[in-house]
This record gives C-alpha cells, structure tokens and sequence, in this order.
C-alpha cells in the first residue's frame, strides 16, 4: 500500500498493522536524551545566558551563555551543577553582576548547596564559597540570587533545616559579602528579614534605598494568598515592612522596580493575574484589566512573566505566548515568534527581550527578540537526535463538557507514524494524562514522552482538568476541597468523550501522570471504571500520611485546601486515599519512583504495594536510585519508559517489539 504522506516526504510503503505495533525510530534512549535541555534564561552584559539540564551527565544542570560571535558556550565545567533545593523544586540559581568593575557571577552549587562567586573577569579565576559550610548536608540551601545594592552582596533566600522532620524549615532573606568572608565566617552573612514563613524575590530599588520582595504563610500556597512587602534598606538590614497588595485571597506572583518609588506586581485581585502599578504609599493602578493570565502559580523561585522595555512597553506571557503590553493605552497585542510556547522566563534588557520557547515539533530553545523591530532569533539549536517531524504529533486543542458542565480544556495527540496504518475498524488504545501540580497546565510543546507512545500507535490526550493553572482563579479553586473528585471526574469525562466519538477504544483506555498527576492516576483507578490500567509515577497515594510529615515543608499544608483543614475532615483523608481502597482498584498499576524522593517520598509506594500484594491483580513497581522528585538521569527514563509501553501491551493486548517484558507482580 503507498501514499504520499503530508509532509511534503515522498510516497512511502505504508504497512498495516494494530494500533500499538507500530515500530518507530524514536526508541526510550532517544527520548531519555531529550529529555533534558534549556530550562532558563536571563540577559546579563548584554548577552544571553541560560541554564540546561543533561540526563547523560547524570541530570547536572550547566550554565551557558552566548558568546560575541553568538556562539554557545559553557560557563562552568562539570562537575558544576547550577541548581538548588529551595522548597525542594529550586530556582533561580545565579545572578550576574559588575562590582568594582569586575563582572561577577553567582551560583548555587547543587552537591553541597553553597553559594559559590566566580571573577569572570580573571581568566584564571576558580569559583570560591561566599556561603558558610552547613552543619549538615545540604542543610542550608540559597535560592533567587540577586546583586544587592551596588553589587556588594548577594542577596537571596535562604532555607536552613532545623530539625529532623521533613517540616523542620525556617527561611529568611540574607545578604552574603562579595568579599567572601561568609565562607569562612557564618557570622558575616547579614539577616534582611524573616517576615513571613515563605519568601521570595528580594529586589532592591534601584536606589538602594528600599527592598521588595513576596511572603505567605502556611496553610496557604503562593497561588492562594501572598504579600508584597516593601521596606528600607539600613546598614542593620531592612527596616519594619509595609504590606503594599496582595492577602488572604489575592496572590501576587511577580514583582520587579519601575523606578525608585513604585513596583510593577502581577497580582489577581479580580481573579486574573494582572500587571499592576503600586507606589511606595500604596496607590495601585491597573495596567491591564482582563480575563486573561500574565502570571501563574510560583512553584520555583525567580519565575518571570513581565519584563518592561524601558519605553512604556511590557513584554508579557499572555496564554503562554509572548506579547506586548503598551501601559499607556491599555493595549495587549501577541509578538509573532518562531516558537509559540513561552516559558515563565521572561527577561529584558531594552534592546533584547530573551526566553524560553518552544512548539509542537521542537525543544526548548533560547529566543532573543530584537526590540525596536520585533524579528527573532532562536539561539540554541536543536538536539541533532531530534525525531523527524513525520513522526511527530501535532494536537488538536478541544474543549470537552465536564458532568458538571463545566468546560474542561484538553491537547488531543493522535497516533502519528508515516510508515503505518492501523486496520480498518480499528480504534487506538489512548492514554489519559494527567499534569502535576495539581496546578500545572499543559502546553503544545515537543514531549519526547508523548512522541513514543503516538509513534507506536497509541493516542495521548493532555487533560487541564479543573484545578489548572492559566483559566483564572475561579477554575482553579473547582479543586478546592475536591481533589480526587473533580481531578477524577474531569479526566474520565474526557477519555469517555473521546471514546464515545470514535477516536479512542473504550476497551483500552489508561491513565497516567506523576506527583499529583500520580494522584489522580491511583484515586482513578480506585474510584471509575473508565481505565483498564495505569501508570503513577512518584505519586501521593496516603493523604494521611503526606499530611503527617512525610513531604516537605512547601507543600505540607496544601491537603488543607485540597481536601480540608485538619482534624474535622480526617475521615476524607482517609476514605479519599487511594492506600486505602486497593481492593477498588478497576485494574493494573504501575508505580515509578524515586529514592530520594523528599516530595513524594517511597514509604507512600512501599505501603501501597504492601496493601496489594497477594490481592490478583497485577502489578510492577520500580524504584530507582539516586532519583528525586522527577526523573533526572538518563537511564532511569530509558528503564521507566519501556516498563510503561511494556506494562501498557501486556494489559492492553498488543505486542510491544523492542522492549524487555515487565515482570507483573499479583
């Protein structure tokens, strides 16, 4: 059988064979290697820097920058690893400054989280601690590093362990000399403020003369309710704050000067995150009201989703696309780029605008945008094992109806290879999947992850079920007190949608997803009937226990909003986990996890697998060494992959050529 296919590619055999047989050149290896690349970038001396992960390097995170003849070249050799612990998901790792016209760089190592400063004006120079040693591993840990006032400190937030408890945390914001004294004496590192249990982007004005930053505390998560503080700056540190926006019920995400007397704040006093305007005596001024989203939830330090231009212009993340702000008409209009997904780091310099983009069929990639004529150029290429295009999947972005009737937006991914067909009659196996947060939100991004199962005959649909960022706060608090119900009940609606269609095979219908997405995975599985299996990777299955001390700190009070404050809804934690009801569950389980998981830790998977051991029904569970929250290293993605696609033949009922059978537990 031929055709030509849609690409442009000449006609080609096309072979007939069941959804799920496919065979295709994107294998684990390749996607374990492209799961890695460009996570963040900033403009510093005028040129691009950014930060890129490297699974074969054991998931260590490199420090790039662009060189004058635009060249990319590495900062900092192995075994450097730009990247901290700060709320266990980090952020914002360095900052690049001139003091004494000598151009310094700061960065948080990962292996013993000290900040460490680099004379990048000394050829020979070697980077040197800034921060004193911990008195336990890891146990200070510096995140968002900024300049402080003329370049003479380091300012950044600062997270010491204090106890053996996941929970036993205390964070403040301090000032570490250039000097390096602090190194070498604990003492010379300087206390701004602690005001409040959580902190984030200390910015001092460009006067020096006062310091901004965001604050919240516990039971709160910064997408509920955050303040923006304002306070002088004294020789002792910070003076007692103001409180300028933000509350019980308002969460300002970002906040940068605009000049010595007023900040720019994304905030959503309407329930939208907007930019705003807020001088120093508190008089707010709106420079956009609509029901749309330029910010989102601050899971990691430094996020950016508003840079000014200098000129009255903003560029702004609107939908996950860059755009400009004009502050004096009001006006928002989209910037076309050769890359549409924008993530949240966005920087400007006045002449550049810089981030993070990427599309359907490419990487992350560094773009730079000229200013003053809006042409782009993407900076980093491509990885050169990057999958041909015709393998690729293009989604489709629908909108399905919810039980409640509540529209549930959702990337459908169909089964894409141009060397195969499947039989006439014949429908798709599909896969549910599910994002992490519960907050998170997908983007038509390339996901390698996604690309080898659609490559082999099986459909994908991306579910921003109710709880998603990136709709307004009014769809994001459907979850509260709700997860494991409306999670649930959204994703089913849409995999019985699209069965009921025609798209999907109602018979062979998985989900799958990690941390809260693993969640949703398991509270499926034991709650519906829609799925024959699934997949939770690093998941929450006892809310009991996570609420209990077994996560950290940052996330410790969140059941509150998602299921109720403690005690008086105990029995929901119970009756809702899913640790608790392995004789519901519909259908096979796969678990993946982490060792050193501090977020979901393996006690939450180990008693799961006790509670369904010996019960008939089949399952496997993997646990890898040397593994955090989310799959880092190269060979724990190959290994994690193939179980899945192995895990989902043996259930589903293909053959899955290629890949090690998954010895299945009962």
């Amino acid at each position: 059988m031929f055709r030509t296919d849609t690409h442009g590619y000449a006609a080609r055999v096309v072979t007939i064979s069941p959804y799920g047989t496919w065979t295709s050149p994107i294998d684990a290896i390749d996607a374990a290697r492209s799961g890695g690349g460009v996570l963040a970038a900033d403009l510093a001396f005028g040129q691009a820097w950014w930060t890129e992960s490297r699974p074969e390097e054991g998931g260590r995170v490199a420090l790039m920058r662009e060189t004058d003849d635009g060249a990319p070249a590495e900062v900092l050799a192995a075994p450097w690893n730009v990247r901290n612990r700060v709320h266990e998901y980090g952020g914002r790792p360095w900052a690049a400054f001139e003091t004494d016209g000598h151009r310094q760089l700061a960065f948080t190592h990962w292996d013993d989280q000290r900040v460490y400063l680099l004379d990048l004006t000394e050829p020979d120079a070697v980077p040197r601690p800034v921060s004193p040693i911990p008195d336990r591993p890891q146990g200070v840990r510096y995140g968002e590093l900024v300049a402080g006032p003329g370049g003479r400190e380091v300012w950044c937030v600062r997270e010491t362990v204090v106890g053996d408890s996941r929970v036993d945390v205390r964070r403040d914001l301090v000032a570490l000399p250039v000097s390096g004294e602090a190194g070498e004496d604990a003492t010379a590192v300087r206390t701004l403020a602690a005001s409040h249990h959580f902190l984030t982007a200390p910015r001092p004005s460009p006067d020096g003369r006062h310091a901004a930053w965001i604050g919240w505390e516990h039971p709160a998560m910064p997408w509920d309710g955050t303040e923006l503080c304002v306070a002088k700056i004294t020789e002792d540190g910070l003076a007692p704050h103001r409180v300028l926006a933000g509350g019980a019920t308002e969460a300002v995400c970002q906040v940068r000067w605009a000049d010595d007397e007023s900040v720019y704040a994304l905030t959503d006093p309407t329930g939208w995150w907007n930019p705003h305007r807020i001088t120093l005596d508190g008089a707010v001024t709106p420079l956009l009201a609509a029901e749309v989203e330029i910010g989102g939830p601050l899971w990691q330090l430094g996020a950016s989703w508003l840079a000014p231009l200098g000129d009255g212009r903003h560029a702004v993340l609107r939908g996950g696309g860059l755009a400009l702000l004009d502050e004096a008409e009001g006006t928002v209009r989209d910037v076309e780029t050769p890359l549409p997904s924008w993530r949240s780091t966005l920087a400007c310099d006045g002449r550049t605008i810089l981030g993070v983009a990427s599309g359907p069929r490419s990487k992350p990639a560094v773009v730079a945008v000229d200013v003053a004529t809006l042409t782009s150029r993407v900076l980093t290429g491509q990885p050169a094992d990057l999958p041909d295009p015709a393998w690729l999947p293009v989604p489709a972005t629908r909108t399905f109806t919810g039980p409640d009737g509540q529209r549930i937006p959702a990337h459908v991914y169909p089964p894409t290879n141009p060397d195969f067909a499947a039989p006439e009659g014949e429908l798709p196996p599909f896969l549910v999947h599910v994002h992490g947060g519960p907050t998170g939100q997908n983007t038509v991004v390339l996901d390698p992850t996604i690309a080898y199962f659609t490559s082999r005959g099986i459909g994908v649909v991306a579910v921003d079920y109710g709880g998603s960022s990136g709709y307004g706060r009014a769809y994001r608090e459907r979850l509260r007190e709700s997860w494991g119900v409306v999670d649930v009940a959204d994703c089913a609606a849409v995999a019985e949608a699209l069965a009921a269609e025609g798209t999907a095979d109602p018979r062979r219908l998985a989900v799958r997803g990690g941390s809260a997405g693993g969640w949703t995975t398991a509270a499926s599985l034991t709650t519906v009937s829609v799925y024959r299996c699934g997949t939770a990777m690093y998941p929450i299955l006892d809310l009991t226990g996570w609420s209990s001390g077994e996560t950290h700190d940052f996330e410790s009070r969140y059941l509150d909003s998602l299921v109720g404050p403690l005690p008086e809804t105990a029995r929901r934690y119970r009756d809702r986990s899913p640790v608790n009801n392995v004789d519901r569950l519909a259908g096979p389980i796969l678990l993946l996890q982490g060792l050193e998981d501090e977020i979901c830790p393996p006690e939450q998977c180990d008693r799961f697998v006790n509670a369904l051991a010996g019960r008939g029904i089949p399952f496997a569970y993997l646990a890898f060494e040397g593994e955090q929250h989310g799959f880092r290293r190269a060979e724990t993605i190959r290994t994690a992959l193939e179980a899945e696609l192995s895990f989902y033949a043996q259930v589903l009922e293909f053959e899955a050529p290629g890949v090690p059978t998954l010895a299945l537990r009962r």
